[in-house]
């Protein structure tokens, strides 16, 4: 198809050959697709194909083999996620996953729309890692995994405190916890918020003040859900581990 038009998101660049370059782009209307950039350096729109970076496209798409661009304009660098490493981290996470949970030229507007809002709330500031929370479960989807935190898998209660079955693939109520007794004990309200930001949506996202706490027993949990159910591994989720010890190591300096 030559000479449409899209709205994208680039993922990564890297180099290819001496002078040109394959560049990664999500688009709107025609999925995720890899474009070759011959001498980059000179293109009259390299700054536009920098990571993090939104931009309306004109160019020639092939579903086999590479894409090719025409033109570039109203690029926007997301400025606050490029200049914060904590930022940096959680929006190449977040790249990373929707990078994996489709394959190449599928299209899906809603992840695409899914995706550009998240990063349009790291980039206000809203906090990130809830924001990461939340795409993480919803996105769990794409990978064939779909629970239900709101009820027991047995009786549908939804007023009883629970824990979680990998077994069952669901909850279960105090009544019921003897099906399985490697279920995972869980802080009520993990199960709780879980919940919640499965349903949330991202354009009426409220003030949500979560524990440091709290935020590590969530992250635990889904950290338990993403290696049971998806297997995927992202470079940048190791580094956010990382940064988050040294966070850590850095609050108590200030104490």
């Amino acid at each position: 198809m030559k000479n449409v038009e899209t709205r994208g998101l680039v993922l990564f660049s890297r180099n290819y050959r001496e002078q040109d370059k394959l560049v990664k782009i999500f688009t709107e209307s025609f999925g995720k697709r890899m474009f070759f950039v011959k001498n980059a350096s000179k293109s009259k729109f390299s700054s536009s194909l920098q990571n993090f970076t939104q931009l309306d496209l004109l160019g020639t798409m092939n579903d086999d083999g590479l894409s090719f661009i025409s033109d570039v304009s109203d690029a926007r660098v997301y400025k606050y996620i490029n200049s914060d490493i904590f930022a940096q981290a959680y929006a190449s996470y977040l790249i990373g996953l929707a990078d994996v949970a489709i394959p190449d030229n599928q299209y899906d507007a809603p992840l695409y729309g899914f995706l550009m809002k998240s990063l349009d709330l790291i980039e206000d500031k809203i906090d990130m890692v809830v924001v990461t929370f939340i795409f993480e479960l919803q996105v769990m989807s794409r990978f064939g995994a779909q629970l239900d935190f709101s009820q027991c898998v047995f009786c549908h209660r939804t007023d009883l405190p629970m824990d979680f079955s990998y077994k069952y693939n669901g909850c279960l109520c105090r009544q019921h916890v003897d099906k399985d007794m490697t279920r995972e004990h869980l802080d009520p309200n993990v199960i709780f918020l879980c919940h919640a930001f499965m349903a949330i949506d991202l354009e009426k996202l409220p003030s949500i003040n979560i524990s440091d706490e709290l935020k590590k027993k969530i992250r635990l949990f889904i950290d338990g859900l993403y290696d049971h159910y998806t297997g995927v591994q992202i470079k940048a989720k190791k580094f956010i581990d990382g940064l988050d010890g040294w966070a850590d190591i850095m609050k108590d300096d200030v104490k």
